[in-house]
């Protein structure tokens, strides 16, 4: 068998030619794409925008950014600045702040209506708190009066009936109220089902977490485009309002936070302080008693004045000194990461720039360990970053205590050269300047401290979040962007095309059959012709052809004859005596009808006609013709088998002759079935047979036996002028013809032609309808119910 390139055309019609399924599927598609659109809940969009507040950073995490100690790369701090405002303790708070943990929803016949804003009533929990974390409840209620209600755990139950403010219980959540909304409101709920869906915070937070996006405008922008999408705008607009200001509280906290440890820091240190002032206040006021001094300002000025200029300076290096060691051990002290005292009057203002931006950081961390852990990967950076700076802190702090030892010293020494001409003084006087310069050391550093405290206030009073609003959340278009209307159309469209486009090519890829002429010949070969192809008959009364039929039947029988009339007269120039056997692959596939409807075809062109029943093992011609049999010699008993196996009978006392309408054909039937078929059509007898019925008719066709089942065809094969190989549309398997062409190779079979019989009137190959029937006048569908 030969390979055929691709016939588009026909590829395209073998579609084409199922448009009716084409259409019911489409039609369907978009039929139930009507529907989900019809009763989905649609979805708007909720947009905001705010604006990330630039803080200044410390000098020397600066320096560390520009060196990449920290290897980061990228915008990292809005990316921190996303994951803290999609953090979950964040939706948490709003949750529990709108209350979206409840859900009512009023019923309806094919979809429900969820209610926002507008409850009927409302409803209060005795329980904890941490119930309503772990576990859910549903219930219905439906609204009698504006004092009681029917409540029931199933949509199809009557319910309970109970007045509004008793305590209901519940299997999850303990004991809950409700409270009817005013009067005005409770009247249009009066006798309609309310479901109340009450779900764990949590898993709510979730889901409102997932359905939140949030991206900056640019690449290198510090404005935050957020978006939402929900069934009711209202409470959208809410979420992402109540979302953007709860971030910037957590902000504000968090810089109090850091206010607050400034202050007890401070608060501690002015504690001990005040109690070193007083005691040497006292120790002051003790020695002058003691010794009976009242006025000792006159003596030693010039000493003094130089000592104080120096005790001066020794006492602000001091401070300095007490304050960086305390800075020291207040950072080294710690295990983990604790946010430090900031703006403590250090006068190296980076040192405090760093401790700022250490502090925001722990802020960060903390916040993002409430929904995660320390193996987050931003979670690790953060402690890079921490790890960066409290080691530079460590070092600032280091370098700064050296310098102010060293300076301490170099003072100590210069007011030591001062004092040993003090000393030269009487004793008193001695005695009593070292008692005030206590006494001025300790109050200079209590009044430092106060100060420090109140401005750690000040600036916790005026601390405004890091975050700007630009855009408040508004409804970015009424148009609902879920469901998307024309993509699901669409979708339906292509789904409605590629089913039955998937049904017909799965179909004919699995399909191993004959379909038509063209696809049997497509099996055949060039080398081989199909003469016709029969349409399948439904009606058993349409069976039998006559000589006067317009049917699409009889025009392939026509075609039949005249391709088959060429082809015999091409192999044999007489006029007389054709010799057509007419096989198949295996029973059922309609020789028997093709080669009696044949004989008839012929028969109505005034041919004399002789149809010969050779399938003596399952004889179907005298069953085939039936009640058609009326006109017909008596020895209708002797068949072919009679006169094959004995000698007395004559071709003439086997002809039956039948008239079939105005046609007129004669047959010799099959006969009794021999116990040895194949031997018989051995016999000699065959051959004086067909050389007597050859010089009487000018057609003799062979209904034979079945060739691949038995040998019966073969046998008889060399008295026949063309072999007629019958296949079924449907039936006959494309592999089974290899076995005919593999005989005809032989020079088994010495000449071939096939066709296709029971085609469907729309599988049809050449000709089809636009062929068959020519001339006929066809009557249109609609003048059916004119008025005649």
């Amino acid at each position: 068998m030969e390979k055929q390139d691709i016939d588009f055309r026909e590829l395209l019609f073998r579609y084409v030619r199922h448009w009716k399924l084409f259409l019911l599927f489409v039609f369907a598609a978009l039929f139930l794409a009507f529907l989900k659109l019809r009763y989905s809940v649609p979805k708007y969009q909720i947009n905001a925008k705010i604006q990330i507040v630039e803080e200044g950073g410390a000098g020397e995490l600066n320096v560390l950014k520009d060196l990449n100690v920290f290897g980061a790369e990228g915008n990292t701090e809005i990316t921190d600045e996303i994951e803290l405002l999609k953090s979950r303790e964040n939706f948490i708070e709003v949750v529990r702040k709108l209350k979206l943990n409840i859900k009512y929803s009023l019923l309806g016949n094919v979809r429900d209506t969820e209610l926002y804003d507008n409850y009927p009533f409302t409803i209060n929990f005795i329980t904890e708190d941490s119930l309503l974390n772990k576990y859910s409840h549903t219930f219905f209620v439906k609204v009698l009066s504006k004092t009681e209600f029917r409540y029931a755990l199933e949509a199809d139950e009557e319910g309970e009936k109970i007045t509004f403010g008793s305590n209901i219980s519940t299997d999850n959540l303990g004991d809950i109220i409700l409270i009817p909304e005013e009067e005005k409101r409770l009247k249009g709920f009066y006798n309609k089902l309310i479901k109340v869906s009450i779900n764990p915070v949590p898993f709510v937070a979730e889901s409102y977490r997932n359905n939140v996006t949030v991206s900056a405008a640019g690449e290198y922008s510090r404005i935050l485009n957020i978006s939402f999408k929900d069934a009711i705008p209202e409470r959208g607009i809410a979420i992402l309002n109540s979302l953007i200001a709860r971030n910037n509280l957590n902000e504000v906290e968090d810089k109090k936070a850091v206010a607050d440890r400034t202050s007890e820091f401070i608060n501690d240190r002015i504690a001990e302080i005040y109690s070193n002032l007083s005691s040497v206040d006292e120790s002051a006021e003790n020695y002058k008693e003691s010794k009976g001094i009242a006025d000792l300002g006159g003596q030693s000025s010039v000493n003094f004045q130089q000592s104080a200029a120096s005790e001066q300076e020794l006492q602000s290096a001091n401070i300095q000194l007490s304050i960086a060691s305390s800075m020291q051990n207040v950072i080294s002290d710690q295990n983990g990461y604790e946010v430090i005292p900031t703006n403590v009057g250090l006068t190296d203002s980076n040192i405090d720039r760093a401790a700022a931006q250490y502090n925001e950081l722990v802020s960060q961390r903390n916040r993002l360990l409430e929904s995660s852990n320390e193996k987050n990967p931003v979670i690790v950076k953060l402690d890079q970053q921490l790890e960066g700076l409290k080691k530079s802190m460590q070092s600032s702090l280091n370098n700064v205590t050296n310098n102010l030892n060293l300076r301490v010293n170099s003072l100590s020494k210069s007011l030591s050269k001062i004092n040993s001409r003090i000393y030269a003084a009487p004793s008193n006087e001695r005695a009593l300047r070292d008692i005030s310069r206590k006494q001025q050391t300790t109050e200079s550093l209590y009044l430092y401290l106060l100060q420090k405290r109140e401005e750690a206030q000040i600036a916790f009073a005026s601390a405004a979040p890091k975050s700007k609003v630009v855009d408040n959340a508004h409804l970015a278009n009424p148009i609902p962007v879920e469901p998307k209307r024309k993509i699901i159309y669409l979708a339906a469209l292509m789904l409605g095309l590629f089913i039955p486009f998937s049904i017909i090519y799965v179909k004919d890829l699995m399909d191993n059959k004959v379909g038509n002429m063209v696809t049997l010949q497509k099996v055949i070969g060039e080398g081989h012709s199909v003469l016709a192809e029969i349409p399948n008959v439904k009606n058993k009364e349409e069976l039998i052809v006559k000589r006067r039929d317009r049917s699409i039947l009889a025009e392939s029988l026509r075609i039949l004859r005249t391709n088959l009339d060429y082809v015999l007269r091409m192999r044999n120039k007489e006029q007389r005596g054709h010799r057509i056997l007419v096989t198949s692959s295996v029973s059922g596939e309609g020789k028997t009808f093709v080669s009696s409807n044949l004989a008839l075809i012929f028969s109505s062109t005034d041919k004399k006609v002789l149809l010969i029943g050779a399938d003596i093992r399952n004889p179907k011609i005298f069953s085939f013709f039936g009640n058609e049999q009326k006109s017909r010699k008596d020895n209708v008993g002797f068949g072919l088998t009679e006169f094959l196996s004995g000698e007395k009978l004559e071709p003439v006392d086997l002809i039956n002759t039948l008239h079939i309408g105005e046609s007129k054909i004669d047959v010799i039937y099959s006969g009794d079935i021999p116990p040895n078929p194949s031997e018989l059509l051995l016999s000699e007898r065959i051959t004086e047979l067909m050389d007597i019925v050859s010089s009487q008719y000018d057609y003799i066709i062979i209904d034979s036996a079945p060739l691949l089942a038995v040998t019966d065809t073969l046998l008889i094969e060399k008295y026949a002028d063309q072999v007629l190989y019958i296949t079924k549309s449907g039936v006959t398997e494309k592999r089974i013809l290899e076995y005919p062409l593999n005989l005809y190779k032989e020079g088994k079979l010495r000449s071939l032609s096939f066709i296709v019989n029971g085609v469907k009137e729309t599988n049809l190959g050449y000709g089809g309808k636009y062929g068959y029937g020519y001339g006929q006048e066809v009557k249109p569908w609609w003048k059916f119910y004119s008025k005649s």
